[in-house]
């Protein structure tokens, strides 16, 4: 899907807040635990809340916004400080430039879906907020929606309407709490490519909370891991998955994300090969357009090393490479290999059996044999 023809007015980051980015200072107490996170987020893209269940995501969101008397310390967007504890300064959340997207989309039922889209911009006193609408509607696909009742819409026709209400204040900040946790899995299979045409196209910052792997790796450009309140890691997403000093776990298993270009496609075998800063790999045929840009997700139980190059054998994906590092993993029978192929990183899982019979250390030239790799955009 190609984007607006005509000049678009969008909200975007004012450069202070592309510049500076997010800088959040925030303690909060809990029942289980007690949230201190001190960190600055990029203010372009959208960053990541990931972890499991009471690890603090939603609270983060919510003092941000304003929405936790309790919530002590410093907010500052770009130049704008929303909070300082210091100063005695605490905006009201009536005051804050943002909007907030709930994982229940709260529309008016007796307001058709125009009625909903045009609500918020009664108090408006942007005079672009109402051409902004109008792009975030075609961002999102719902002008054929308009006439429609809330309860005629599907859950994720009802977060569409929803964050372009959102995205019609023209906010300095979007935040999506889980925004996709009520909708079934095929209704979330259509909702995610609106969503990366968001991160790719709405030039402000998004802080979207989810527990789900296939949005960190379809969605987020950083990504921040919370645990019992406290950073466990943040970073560019694919930095955060491909480290092996703190590894982090997104889904099943330790994986990596390339980021690549779709290359060619051989019909005959319904595969597609992409390109990445380090190679190429074969994928199945998800019937994209060449010279796309794509993502790809390597799980390290996907790949294998051996220290010559590979033949006479069905797995199709061989890359060469050298060991960075070796590291302990979860089980001790077990390694995790950071594997260093061009500009891009790759992460093995093998036992340490085979490391000792192969005699590799760091700096050993390897080959990678990459069984599986699953493309996420």
């Amino acid at each position: 899907m190609s984007a607006p023809d005509h000049v678009s007015h969008l909200p975007h980051a004012p450069d202070e807040v592309a510049d500076t980015g997010l800088q959040l200072q925030l303690q909060l107490p809990r029942a289980g635990f007690d949230l201190a996170v001190d960190i600055t987020l990029p203010g372009r893209g959208t960053t990541v809340l990931y972890g499991p269940s009471g690890s603090g995501k939603t609270s983060v969101l919510r003092c941000v916004a304003g929405l936790e008397p309790d919530c002590t310390g410093r907010i500052q967007i770009g130049d704008r400080v929303w909070q300082d504890e210091r100063r005695d300064l605490c905006l009201p959340t009536w005051r804050r430039p943002l909007g907030y997207v709930f994982q229940e989309a709260s529309l008016f039922e007796h307001l058709d879906v125009r009625g909903n889209l045009h609500y918020g911009l009664r108090r408006g006193i942007d005079p672009l907020a109402a051409r902004s609408l109008a792009d975030a509607i075609e961002l999102l696909g719902i002008g054929s929606l308009l006439d429609r009742s809330p309860r005629a819409l599907s859950g994720g026709e009802r977060q569409r309407v929803a964050i372009a209400r959102a995205l019609a204040t023209r906010p300095r900040v979007l935040l999506l709490d889980e925004p996709l946790a009520a909708i079934d899995h095929s209704k979330r299979q259509e909702i995610l490519p609106w969503l990366e045409r968001m991160r790719d196209e709405v030039q402000i910052p998004m802080i979207h909370v989810t527990h789900s792997a296939d949005e960190v790796a379809r969605l987020a450009t950083y990504l921040v891991v919370l645990e019992a309140g406290r950073v466990r890691a943040a970073g560019p997403v694919a930095d955060v998955l491909a480290a092996v000093d703190t590894p982090v776990v997104v889904g099943e298993d330790t994986a990596v994300l390339l980021e690549g270009q779709l290359l060619e496609r051989d019909a005959s075998w319904h595969l597609a090969r992409v390109g990445f800063a380090g190679g190429s790999l074969w994928v199945a045929d998800a019937g994209l357009t060449i010279g796309q840009r794509v993502r790809l997700r390597v799980l390290a139980r996907d790949v294998s090393i051996t220290t010559r190059e590979p033949s006479h054998t069905s797995i199709q994906n061989h890359l060469p490479g050298t060991v960075e590092c070796i590291t302990d993993d979860a089980q001790p029978s077990q390694a995790l290999v950071r594997l260093r192929c061009g500009q891009s990183v790759l992460l093995a899982r093998v036992t340490r059996r085979a490391i000792a019979h192969l005699g590799v250390q760091a700096g050993s030239a390897i080959w990678m044999q990459v069984k599986s790799v699953a493309l996420v955009q």
